[in-house]
């Protein structure tokens, strides 16, 4: 294992997972362990019949969607941030 990383055990559900991860991303990872459980544990209440396997599947679906509608937001804000110069530009021009 390199220097720069730690070894660390996350738990989701019912399993353990070890990794190694660089150590400034740690925290990140114990955070995304833990929003995980949190969404895997509403889709129980939700779902008490579903298998663990169904679970997971709308635990991920969920975050998966979440990600792509961060980088869609993302990916925007220099075009926002052009269009809303832009406005201002026209604006000027017209109070002119």
């Amino acid at each position: 294992m390199a220097t720069n990383k730690q070894h660390i055990n996350l738990h989701l559900d019912a399993h353990t997972v070890g990794l190694d991860v660089p150590l400034d991303q740690e925290p990140n990872y114990r955070r995304a362990a833990e929003l995980l459980n949190k969404r895997y544990q509403y889709y129980l209440k939700l779902r008490p019949n579903a298998s663990a396997e169904q679970l997971w599947m709308y635990t991920a679906l969920e975050v998966a969607v979440a990600l792509q509608s961060d980088v869609r937001e993302k990916s925007l804000e220099p075009v926002e941030k052009e269009v809303k110069e832009l406005n201002e530009e026209i604006l000027r021009i017209l109070e002119s």
